[in-house]
């Protein structure tokens, strides 16, 4: 009994000491310029330039495949980044992916009413801005929604909207006030 727990422990030590070798010579080094474009974007996954996700646009732009202004989530100020680090001139939001450039920022509601609590949305937001539980109903939170509209295909019962994001002071507004009706049925 005792050889083989020590047969066993040998095997172990020696695989481990093979395998930690091998992660030593084998080592696989990242791109460096790729890490700093990835690490430079939004991480939203939102897919608005074309491509599945951050990382591979960063991967896109390090190989000189895409261009570095195809992200409509990080604006200029992302833009301007990405220039840097290429070492290259900054250019405004290409038209392709700016359709919604010149419109307000919407973010995603939920009609709450309406939500069966199936946690699809939540699934498929790529910024984790949906809030829930299963059966229970969800909420988006406002701040942290980037407006991608991910959420809306994988809805059932279309309790998903779009509206404009109330950003900043300037664009605040008073919400419509309730009337006597609603509030008497919502007593009952």
């Amino acid at each position: 009994m005792l050889s083989a727990i020590l047969v066993i422990t040998g095997i172990a030590i020696f695989f481990g000491l093979l395998l930690g070798y091998a992660a030593i010579r084998f080592k696989v080094e990242g791109e460096p310029i790729t890490d700093e474009l990835d690490a430079a974007l939004p991480q939203t996954q939102c897919g608005q330039c074309t491509y599945a996700g951050c990382r591979p646009y960063a991967e896109a732009m390090a190989a000189g495949e895409a261009d570095i202004n195809q992200c409509p989530p990080g604006g200029e100020a992302t833009i301007q980044q990405l220039a840097d680090i290429l070492g290259v001139e900054a250019k405004p939001l290409s038209e392709e992916h700016s359709e919604n450039a010149n419109e307000e920022l919407m973010v995603a509601k939920i009609i709450e009413e309406d939500c069966i609590g199936c946690t699809l949305c939540i699934r498929a937001c790529p910024v984790d801005a949906i809030v829930g539980a299963s059966k229970q109903m969800h909420t988006v939170i406002e701040s942290e929604c980037t407006g991608c509209d991910l959420c809306l295909p994988p809805c059932p019962v279309d309790c998903i909207e779009m509206i404009p994001a109330n950003r900043g002071v300037d664009k605040w507004q008073w919400p419509e006030p309730l009337s006597i009706p609603v509030v008497v049925e919502k007593l009952i």
